[in-house]
């Protein structure tokens, strides 16, 4: 089950996002803050999946809130819940989930809460499917969610984690073939990327982009042949 926290100064408004969060999903509201410092705080202890943002909110605004939670190890998806059109540029940036101008329209959160349990529902799955690799002569049984970036190289493949390089006995084509295509992209034929893990997009020489990906200091190229498959992916 999703976790939730809200975070809003408003009374009316804390109460309307309650109601409509347990009328329309499956969602548990964790706890409920006004007061951004207070809600930082419990985050330090306590890990949810979503936190609905208020912006203009006490001790430390929604948006120097969501800075410091996009820091965390795991980060939990931030909707932002404002009457300011002036920050979508900002969430934007933060890869916020959502941007809810007030008044919130009921028909508009309930098609967020559906959105928000479907990736669940998609996130769960992948969790559960592995790949396996090898290490030092030994098969280890991979969660493909934790793999980042995978290179070609002649028959073989190497598989890159945060923290560790494995080698699938296989082609990148049969590797990509057991991944899901919903997180990963063929972004060159030598290259295939966790989307999730893409950190910076850098341009580069005919109009392509090198990409930074977080964990890793090598750069992943996208080849001319699917930068539009690329930008489409990533909404650019």
């Amino acid at each position: 089950m999703l976790k939730a926290l809200i975070v809003e100064d408003e009374y009316l408004a804390r109460e309307e996002l309650t109601y409509l969060i347990q009328t329309h999903s499956h969602i548990q509201i964790e706890a409920a803050f006004e007061d951004g410092l207070e809600a930082f705080k419990f985050l330090q202890t306590n890990q949810v999946d979503i936190v609905f943002l208020d912006i203009n909110i006490p001790s430390i605004d929604g948006m120097l809130l969501a800075r410091n939670i996009s820091q965390f190890k795991y980060k939990p998806h931030i909707v932002f819940t404002t009457a300011y059109k002036d920050y979508a540029v900002d969430a934007f940036e933060l890869e916020a989930f959502d941007y809810l101008l007030k008044p919130i329209s009921e028909a508009r959160v309930k098609g967020l809460l559906a959105k928000l349990e479907q990736q669940h529902q998609a996130s769960a799955q992948v969790r559960y499917q592995t790949v396996n690799l090898m290490k030092d002569n030994r098969i280890v049984i991979t969660p493909v969610e934790d793999i980042d970036y995978a290179e070609a190289s002649e028959k073989i493949t190497k598989v890159y984690t945060a923290d560790c390089c494995f080698i699938a006995p296989m082609t990148i084509s049969e590797l990509v073939a057991k991944l899901p295509e919903s997180e990963f992209f063929r972004c060159h034929r030598s290259y295939c990327i966790n989307v999730s893990r893409v950190q910076e997009i850098i341009p580069w020489v005919n109009s392509t982009y090198l990409l930074k990906l977080q964990h890793h200091d090598q750069q992943v190229p996208v080849s001319r042949s699917n930068i539009k498959l690329f930008r489409e992916r990533m909404k650019l």
